[in-house]
């Protein structure tokens, strides 16, 4: 691979992994589960972990290195989706969880 190639791979890495990050985090912070299925990190997980496993097998490190953030994303975004939906289901039900009081 060419140089050029390698940087349009490692950017294109990036902008997917900072727009996955964003959500994930979007959804720590708000602490909401409107709008977001279970099953997109299930998806993701899958996906991730069959294109880390191909990437492996082909010796592209860009998609390998990419492939294994998405996985930690899809794990850290189950996690997030779950405390959400145990926080919601303890607040008024409205998808938001209630402060929490002493």
């Amino acid at each position: 691979m060419t140089g050029a190639t390698e940087a349009i791979g490692w950017a294109s890495a990036g902008v997917l992994l900072a727009t996955i990050s964003r959500q994930v985090w979007t959804q720590w912070r708000t602490r909401s589960v409107a709008g977001v299925s279970r099953w997109l990190f299930v998806g993701q997980l899958a996906a991730s972990t069959g294109f880390l496993v191909y990437s492996v097998l082909l010796a592209n490190w860009v998609f390998a290195a990419t492939n294994t953030l998405m996985v930690a994303a899809a794990l850290t975004g189950a996690w997030v989706d779950r405390v959400n939906r145990q926080r919601a289901g303890r607040g008024a039900g409205t998808g938001r969880a209630q402060p929490e009081t002493a």
